[in-house]
């Protein structure tokens, strides 16, 4: 059974710092590229940061340079660490695979106040 768990979300002022964690399960983690997601209210979900099964990692252009995914194979866990937030960065975050999505987890909430 695929499960997708996210963590580490919470309020936060401008400028701070988050490290969402992901725990997965039910997918063959190491060879999958796997993605950070947010969503903000009435917005479409977009991918935000992804990271290759090799660990190469890509950023959207809103994020490039605050934010760092990674993963750690023997976890089974991919992270995003956060830095620099902006008020704009308020969403929900999810994980996910990039190529065929799986069932979306539940999300963890990042709000960032001025």
């Amino acid at each position: 059974q695929v499960q997708l768990v996210e963590s580490g979300g919470g309020l936060v002022q401008a400028g701070g710092s988050l490290r969402l964690s992901c725990a997965t399960s039910g997918i063959i983690f190491s060879s999958t590229t796997m993605g950070w997601y947010r969503q903000a209210p009435g917005k479409q979900r977009e991918l935000v940061a992804s990271i290759t099964k090799d660990s190469r990692p890509n950023y959207a252009d809103s994020v490039k340079g605050r934010f760092t995914i990674s993963r750690d194979n023997a976890k089974n866990t991919v992270y995003l660490q956060m830095n620099s937030l902006k008020v704009e960065d308020t969403a929900v975050y999810y994980c996910n695979t990039v190529a065929v999505k799986v069932t979306w987890g539940q999300g963890t909430q990042v709000t960032v106040s001025s």
